[in-house]
């Protein structure tokens, strides 16, 4: 099933996409689409649902986030080979991570603003995994049992202030729209094997990245797993595995970035695409939770 969440930011209500890729309203079985509704029991009875009979939803309605109320994005760092050496890093050891703040999350379509004083910010198309029941000190053997779905994220990224302004990754990481989620929660019967998915991102219509999941080094039921060593996954939480090459930082013969007026066209298969257009910071602007 593909759950998606549409409408006005901040009046975002639960829909899903039918067979024929019809947006359908489920606000009438549902209040939203939040951690609490992504239990097997839950998605298993939306499964059931033939959509066909909800009422359904204009294609150019805006989406949102397909989760409400996202506790925390726990990002991999470095979890592609040849990310890696584009970085000019060896592949590490065991999972880099490092967080985002919710706040940094919008629509799958919305716009991204580029921050103040901001001259490297960059892209990164990535598999996101969206947790389904509280983990804790998982086995790898169980940990996908504990997924609800995956979405497309794009991991926006400044990389003067994640790099060259001293400290952890997270400034350059958690600004504000740096967190582009969906278009859909695709649940985890739809995607037979997540480590085979291929994944792509365009900046002004020019393919950047173009990989595919099976270059992972740690693969989803091992992140899921080492997680939660650290931290309990909760309901709802993300898991953001890392990007392939071809991000600005990487581009040659020398890096290049985002600037005001560039789009953005990113996407997973089988997980949707999604768009976003760059616009400067200012002091009026106004940023949402998507």
């Amino acid at each position: 099933m593909k759950l998606l969440r549409y409408g006005p930011i901040g009046q975002e209500k639960p829909a899903a996409l039918d067979a024929r890729g019809v947006i359908r309203d489920l606000s009438m079985l549902l209040p939203d689409l939040t951690g609490k509704q992504l239990d097997a029991v839950t998605l298993n009875a939306l499964t059931a649902i033939d959509l066909t009979r909800l009422p359904s939803v204009p294609a150019d309605v805006r989406i949102g986030c397909p989760v409400n109320g996202v506790g925390k994005i726990i990002c991999v760092g470095l979890n592609y080979a040849d990310h890696a050496r584009e970085s000019g890093l060896e592949p590490p050891p065991e999972p880099v991570l490092f967080m985002k703040p919710s706040s940094s999350i919008i629509g799958p379509n919305d716009n991204v603003v580029i921050p103040r004083g901001s001259v490297k910010t960059d892209w990164e198309v990535e598999l996101g995994v969206v947790i389904g029941s509280t983990a804790s000190y998982v086995e790898e053997a169980d940990a996908l049992n504990y997924v609800a779905g995956y979405v497309v994220i794009n991991d926006v990224s400044e990389r003067e202030f994640q790099l060259e302004r001293a400290g952890q990754w997270d400034k350059g990481k958690g600004c504000d729209t740096f967190s582009p989620i969906g278009p859909w929660l695709v649940t985890r019967d739809e995607i037979s094997d997540p480590h085979v998915l291929p994944l792509w991102l365009e900046v002004n219509g020019k393919r950047v990245q173009n990989s595919s999941t099976n270059q992972f080094i740690f693969g989803i039921p091992k992140l899921v797993s080492y997680i939660s060593q650290f931290m309990t996954l909760y309901p709802g939480d993300v898991i953001s595995t890392g990007t392939p090459p071809g991000v600005g930082l990487g581009q040659k013969p020398e890096p290049w970035y985002l600037k005001p007026g560039d789009s953005m066209r990113l996407g997973i298969d089988g997980l949707g695409v999604q768009q976003q257009l760059c616009q400067a910071w200012a002091r009026s602007s106004q940023v949402f939770l998507g």
